[in-house]
């Protein structure tokens, strides 16, 4: 069984017409058709790809005009095409001319996944030389640590002396109530070991 053609329209801005991509798509003979004034920076945010994403179904093929107006990274047009075809669903670029109905469409589609995959990798070694030449200067990597810990125990500790609450420590000293009371149970568990 032959499935339905969906088309998929996308520009960047509500200033910007989609009228130009949908007749493109409706001379395809695109039956549905999702549409979205949306940046493409990130897939989920974009309701309409969501929503075509859940609707289609195995044999269906999905036209977009540009391969820019399915994903705005490579990672993210792989990841798109997976779950496409991990339903039976085949995918035709119009523009490009990448049919992955057809051999040659397929081999162009897996070009572009080696080349993801390089560019992943790429990223994943850039990351790994940042972070090390990073801890080599000294600099903390994660989470930046809120307030004083020492001072926020040491005014724990004098509370006979103070007459500070912990709601009072924890605003002064910049430390949550929750992490003082933690470090109070651990010292308070390692002095009686």
């Amino acid at each position: 069984m032959t499935g339905i053609k969906i088309g998929y329209a996308r520009v960047s801005s509500e200033s910007q017409s989609l009228e130009l991509q949908i007749a493109d798509l409706k001379k395809m003979g695109c039956t549905e058709i999702f549409a979205e004034k949306k940046s493409g920076k990130a897939a989920d945010n974009r309701e309409e790809l969501q929503n075509l994403l859940k609707y289609a179904r195995k044999g269906d093929t999905v036209y977009v005009t540009k391969i820019d107006r399915l994903a705005r990274s490579l990672v993210d047009l792989m990841k798109t095409l997976e779950i496409l075809n991990n339903k039976g669903v085949e995918v035709v670029f119009i523009k490009e001319n990448i049919d992955q109905t057809t051999a040659h469409g397929k081999m162009m589609l897996q070009m572009l996944g080696v080349i993801g995959e390089f560019e992943r990798s790429l990223i994943n070694e850039r990351t790994a030389a940042g972070r090390k030449a990073a801890a080599a200067r000294g600099v903390h990597m994660g989470r930046k640590t809120k307030g004083d810990k020492k001072a926020a125990m040491e005014l724990y500790n004098d509370r006979e002396n103070n007459g500070m609450s912990v709601n009072e420590i924890a605003e002064e000293t910049g430390v949550s109530r929750a992490t003082i009371f933690r470090m109070a149970k651990l010292q308070a568990e390692e002095t009686t070991n």
